[in-house]
């Protein structure tokens, strides 16, 4: 090492960087090969990592030898073609890449006066995402951590453009549970929330939603905001969305859509239809590191006119005042809740830059119908029951077992689950529809193949048979 603090010599720094590259390409190039995840044992892993702080120094290559080793052997990959449990899938070689750029390079994308280059970058990507959704020019946005702060963005851009602070908000019971965080972190009150009905394909209500919106009026109240999904968590549905902005447009009603994840899909046709209606949101949220295969984390808020941002975040300090001077200053601490922010834009940048849009589009097109596929598999014999039929790569299914009763075909369900991570093959897990669990396959990976479908649901029968049997049900 230099005889600097905190500084590794140009030698060091490539062989350590070498090094890295080297692990992560290993651990991509092998991970068809590896067991999606084991359940983790939190007394083994304490034991493992908790060996108190140093004091002094260690070998670089050593401590990259070890972080990688404990982080690989305590995570379920995610980024497995065969973990099918939750839609966030797998990144690109190329967003770490970009990851690693941006950090290497320490880049600060708060402010124009130390990132202009960011600045502008992350502004071309913006109107790229705000274009694909049918945004008009007026329109702009940010990228954030996640869908839960893109959610809160937009609801709190929605109460700033209301003059009364006491507006509630109309959810279905299938919305994501990161805007009920949002709401409670932004001040709203339990009173302020209204749940409303859904349709036979578990999509909001429209005759619901007007019922509630005309009680709520006639009560005193003032109605602010329609919280809409495009892609449910729970079976990927998606809310009336063209329907819905009527309705708040008739209203005065600001229409957020929560697309975090299937907002994707307006790259495919099919896609494309089931999302009509999606540009004539207030506010998007979506989230590039779900079905657009970028690194953790990196979520995206948009908005129908960005004005509505600036009104609700701009910020002014004495310290920042030479960040307002030169041409055109674009500040995203004047968009957004932080001032420091890192360069989230450059992963998707490069990613759509090095691939292509068309190869994004055949990705999430793959995932539908690989979906379908594994519909079709459910449905030949009798040994399935599929709930949700598959939408935007999302399907929900319970196992048959003749004569049993409900609870005990719903304890078989969680089973096969658990059993799933105990056999690392691959990962599904369960949701609840109609408050029973089902298992749900959320199929968003590019390298996923038929192949490894199939095996799936044959393995899938497998720990039902043993969980039938283990419960004496046959």
């Amino acid at each position: 090492m230099v005889d600097t603090p905190l500084r590794l010599s140009a030698e060091e720094m490539r062989r350590l960087g070498y090094r890295a590259v080297d692990e992560v390409v290993e651990h991509l190039a092998t991970l068809r090969e590896r067991p999606v995840g084991s359940p983790p044992v939190r007394e083994r892993i304490e034991g493992l990592l908790d060996v108190g702080l140093p004091d002094g120094p260690s070998d670089p290559i050593e401590v990259l030898a070890e972080a990688v080793g404990r982080v690989r052997e305590f995570i379920v990959h995610t980024d497995h073609p065969r973990f099918l449990a939750y839609i966030p899938g797998p990144s690109t070689y190329v967003g770490a890449v970009a990851d690693f750029i941006a950090s290497g390079l320490n880049v600060f994308a708060g402010q124009w006066l130390v990132g202009s280059g960011p600045a502008i970058m992350e502004r071309i990507v913006i109107d790229w995402l705000r274009t694909l959704c049918g945004l008009p020019d007026t329109g702009g946005g940010l990228f954030v951590s996640g869908g839960t702060m893109a959610n809160l963005v937009a609801v709190h851009a929605a109460r700033s453009e209301s003059a009364d602070d006491g507006g509630l908000i109309y959810v279905t019971s299938q919305t994501h549970s990161s805007i009920r965080k949002g709401l409670r972190f932004l001040g709203f009150g339990p009173d302020q929330l209204r749940v409303v009905g859904t349709d036979e394909s578990h999509r909001m209500d429209l005759v619901s939603l007007k019922e509630q919106i005309a009680c709520d009026r006639r009560g005193g109240y003032q109605p602010l905001c329609v919280v809409a999904t495009a892609g449910t968590t729970n079976t990927g549905a998606v809310d009336p969305l063209d329907e819905l902005a009527d309705l708040c447009a008739d209203h005065g009603l600001w229409l957020h859509v929560d697309g975090a994840y299937g907002a994707a899909a307006v790259l495919s046709d099919r896609g494309g239809d089931l999302l009509k209606g999606l540009g004539r949101a207030d506010s998007i949220a979506l989230d590039p590191h779900k079905w657009w295969y970028q690194p953790y984390e990196v979520g995206c808020v948009l908005v129908r006119d960005e004005t509505t941002l600036i009104d609700a975040f701009s910020m002014n300090a004495e310290y920042l005042r030479e960040t307002r001077h030169g041409s055109g200053p674009l500040n995203y601490y004047d968009l957004g809740p932080q001032l420091t922010r890192g360069f989230r834009a450059l992963k998707l940048w490069m990613s759509l830059k090095t691939f292509g849009l068309d190869e994004f589009r055949k990705a999430v097109e793959r995932g539908m119908a690989l979906a379908e596929h594994a519909q079709d598999l459910l449905l030949k014999g009798d040994r399935w029951e599929v709930v949700t039929p598959a939408q935007l790569a999302i399907l929900t299914f319970r196992p048959r077992v003749p004569d049993a009763r409900p609870e005990a075909v719903d304890s078989v369900t969680r089973r096969i689950a658990a059993g799933t991570l105990e056999d690392g093959f691959a990962l599904v897990l369960t949701t609840e529809i109609d408050e029973r669990p089902v298992l749900r396959l959320c199929i968003t990976h590019p390298e996923t193949t038929v192949g490894d479908i199939e095996e799936t649901i044959a393995l899938l029968e497998r720990l039902a048979d043993e969980a039938v049997a283990t419960q004496g049900l046959r």
